[in-house]
């Protein structure tokens, strides 16, 4: 299921007083979504709870999500401080194997044409605009 489905469930449920939390490795989906709480690791998309076969870290994973289950405000993302390598040289090379060409993230709105930017509203309130945090 979509990360943008989840979320949407996850706030049709606490609509109807089920708390929920949601575990996230899509930091900008989370937060276009709004769930009402989540948690985020820095992993692949798919290995959201850790790696396969490593059943300490995947219980440890889970137990910090229950914490922030428990200590998170609503409408907050807190990231899990677990790391999927001893460095971020495992992003590059995992784009690269997926033939992944998506071009550089901007602080600021790209649009294809010059109507386009003349019809976007800055004051969108549904709108994320992603910063390079």
């Amino acid at each position: 299921m979509c990360h943008q489905s989840v979320g949407l469930i996850a706030r049709a449920l606490e609509a109807e007083g089920i708390p929920t939390l949601s575990l996230s490795s899509a930091w900008s989906i989370t937060a276009s979504v709004n769930p009402p709480r989540a948690a985020f690791l820095d992993f692949p998309l798919g290995h959201t709870a850790g790696k396969p076969h490593e059943a300490q870290l995947n219980a440890a994973i889970m137990q910090a999500a229950l914490r922030v289950f428990e200590e998170a405000g609503r409408g907050s993302i807190t990231r899990l401080p677990f790391q999927w390598a001893v460095n971020d040289d495992w992003k590059a090379a995992l784009l690269a194997e997926l033939g992944d060409d998506r071009v550089e993230r901007f602080d600021t709105p790209q649009y294809q044409t010059p109507d386009d930017a003349a019809q976007a509203d800055a004051n969108c309130p549904s709108c994320i605009w992603l910063s390079a945090d």
